[in-house]
């Protein structure tokens, strides 16, 4: 079944409404995650292809940004509506590509649609400010237009929903795009370009160009005088590439980076509550997550009893093909993921951790690791302050809460932290003060379409979700009226 609603997916890229085969006819490979298997070849842009691109966003540009908002806010209720009806087909090819379970890329299927409600909502409600100057000289209109063509860049952890987080904005602001899905995960993308299409969105408004030389797509398009907005998620040293390049012609940037998100469970906390809590926010995907729980921090007191119950949990979670029914955790995205994880595993045992549950590969096919929990880490091994992405959490003991957020804030990351403790004032006070740009109390699931999400320091700049998310697609514009 899954086969043929690949097949049904077209393979080349999407530009100016058309269907078309890379300029030189390089295609690369998509490989099942749990089988190793090829399950596609799609069309690799070409500097040429990104070129034409841009030309057909900034072509359909004027017409979009004209577009009445009531009228861009049905085309994206329309494209939510569909999305929803094809819920299943698209949680398929995401478990297929990217090795999600299927009960997890249905979640994600509904966060992704989400965003199209919610920027259709949002596409009509943005207004601007009209007031007398205080100098009473002249009154003061304050509009907001569209920024422009923008380049999105998206990551293969979650195929669907980093795709419409930033399609939806720019769409509803009046924006044009052209999106750049990672080259593990593109048949997910391929897919929206047909349901944008679909839903009425013009030809040139949103363009799809899936390749292996992603360095050459970014640099041609960000070197475009046509080209006024990126928008990325992915890593902090790809970010700070991007940056550089943006900072030769000043374009605006939304970055969602790298984090190392800390979790921490004070003495007070309830330790059924704590546990539910750290295997959401640890294994959702598999720990493929910017925002997944990499170090937790537990009090003396308790760690012993927390280290028990969460690897005792972890045993028992079911590893196999995400389309497998009764699944809990599904392959990593490719091998080179997976060797990562295991030399992170290796590395802090040889150092003398110890491993509770887990700590080595699983099977003989597919990119699986075992969910894993270790103690007694050592502070110099490399697990501790690096993006770990994988199902393995580092369990470390803390004293009192001025210990905790000093080692929670020591990192150059602060995107996602986790909080739990009976005493919710506590908990907030702790909270309060690391710094990270998103936080869960007493909870591991913490992305929501309706708040902001993005990080402070290395972790990124800017804000998506939530109004905050609209505004990164739009310039603000002063006009001094007299009369």
């Amino acid at each position: 079944m899954s086969d043929g609603l690949i097949k049904s997916i077209p393979k080349d890229l999407f530009i100016g409404g058309e269907w078309r085969d890379s300029s030189d006819g390089a295609r690369f490979e998509v490989r099942d995650p749990a089988t190793e298997d090829v399950i596609a070849l799609v069309a690799s842009a070409t500097a040429d292809d990104a070129t034409a691109a841009v030309t057909a966003a900034f072509a359909a540009g004027p017409d979009w940004a004209a577009r009445a908002p009531a009228e861009r806010a049905d085309i994206l209720r329309k494209s939510y509506d569909l999305m929803i009806e094809r819920a299943d087909d698209y949680a398929t090819i995401i478990s297929r590509e990217e090795g999600k379970t299927l009960t997890e890329g249905r979640g994600e299927v509904n966060y992704a649609a989400s965003f199209m409600r919610w920027f259709a909502e949002e596409a009509v409600r943005y207004s601007g400010r009209f007031g007398r100057a205080p100098a009473g000289t002249n009154n003061i209109l304050v509009q907001h237009k569209p920024v422009g063509v923008s380049l999105l860049i998206t990551p293969w952890n979650f195929p669907a929903a980093m795709a419409t987080r930033k399609i939806a904005p720019a769409l509803a602001a009046g924006c044009t795009t052209i999106l750049k899905p990672a080259s593990e995960t593109p048949l997910t993308a391929l897919m929206l370009a047909s349901l944008y299409e679909e839903a009425g969105v013009p030809a040139g408004v949103v363009n799809i160009l899936p390749s292996r030389n992603s360095s050459v797509i970014s640099n041609t398009i960000m070197s475009d005088d046509r080209t006024r907005k990126v928008s990325f998620t992915g890593s902090t040293e790809v970010g700070r590439i991007l940056l550089a390049k943006a900072a030769d012609r000043v374009i605006n940037c939304s970055m969602e980076l790298g984090g190392n998100a800390p979790f921490i469970v004070l003495d007070d906390a309830d330790l059924e509550v704590s546990i539910d809590a750290a295997l959401v926010a640890k294994i959702r995907n598999a720990g493929e997550s910017c925002i997944g729980a990499n170090r937790f921090y537990v009090h003396s007191s308790i760690i012993n009893e927390f280290s028990k119950r969460l690897s005792d949990k972890m045993h028992r979670l079911k590893v196999g093909p995400g389309l497998t029914p009764g699944v809990d955790v599904g392959p990593l995205v490719n091998a080179d993921t997976r060797d990562k994880v295991e030399a992170l595993v290796d590395q802090a045992a040889n150092l003398g951790a110890s491993v509770l549950t887990g700590g080595r590969r699983s099977g003989k096919t597919g990119y699986f690791y075992e969910p894993t929990v270790m103690v007694d880490i050592p502070a110099e091994a490399e697990i501790l302050h690096t993006e770990i992405f994988g199902p393995v959490a580092t369990v470390v003991p803390f004293e009192d809460d001025d210990q905790v957020v000093e080692m929670a804030n020591n990192t150059i990351f602060g995107l996602a932290a986790y909080v739990c403790g009976r005493d919710i004032g506590r908990a907030l006070a702790v909270a309060d003060r690391i710094d990270a740009g998103v936080m869960g109390i007493n909870r591991g699931f913490i992305s929501d379409t309706s708040a902001p999400f993005g990080g402070f320091k290395q972790s990124g700049v800017g804000r998506e979700g939530s109004q905050e998310g609209l505004h990164e697609f739009l310039e603000t514009k002063y006009i001094a009226v007299d009369w």
